[in-house]
């Protein structure tokens, strides 16, 4: 690319104001009479340049610099010991809640056991009592039915053979006969047939 701007003139007055205001501005900063100097050797397109340069604040103190990123990287420091004491914590938790799962798991197994054991030994006490039914009179078990509450007494009786609950049953009472039978038939309406 080719610059095809014709260069700026500035007359004999409007340089001795650039200079004046140049001096001025030199005066003030710390680089003051080698800028000064520079300047007033320079005419056109180069004092405006020149101007630029003496008039920009000078750069940030190289040691605030330093200090400044030396603060940063002691507060990066800090983040970092704080963030590895957080990750050491959190592994300590895991480890703990990882033990407390496994004793968990150890206590429901074991309640699973129990209660598995509990309900072999209610069946095995149902089967007794069912044997015990059914070795009795069918008109002494009918009198007993008659007094026990009505699904438990179906519960039992539909474990007999049939032929002694049909015996049982004709000996209670014509409504609890009917509430026990309507009882035991009703348990399996809802159950799919195919």
């Amino acid at each position: 690319m080719s610059d095809t701007s014709t260069p700026v003139r500035i007359s004999g007055v409007a340089l001795i104001v650039v200079c004046f205001f140049a001096s001025a501005a030199l005066r003030i900063s710390e680089s003051g009479p080698a800028l000064a100097e520079g300047i007033a050797n320079l005419s056109g397109e180069d004092t405006r340049a020149a101007m630029d340069v003496a008039t920009t604040e000078p750069a940030p103190d190289a040691d605030l610099l330093l200090a400044a990123i030396r603060e940063r990287e002691q507060q990066l420091d800090r983040e970092s010991s704080a963030l590895t004491d957080r990750s050491q914590a959190l592994s300590v938790a895991e480890t703990k809640l990882a033990e407390q799962l496994a004793a968990f798991q150890k206590a429901q197994e074991n309640l699973e056991q129990t209660l598995a054991m509990a309900d072999k030994a209610a069946e095995r006490d149902i089967d007794r009592m069912t044997t015990v039914y059914e070795s009795m009179k069918p008109t002494d078990a009918a009198r007993i039915f008659e007094r026990m509450e009505i699904k438990f007494a179906a519960g039992l009786l539909s474990r007999m053979r049939p032929e002694v609950t049909a015996q049982v049953l004709t000996s209670m009472e014509p409504d609890t006969a009917y509430a026990v039978t309507l009882t035991i038939a009703s348990r399996n309406v809802g159950v799919p047939v195919e």
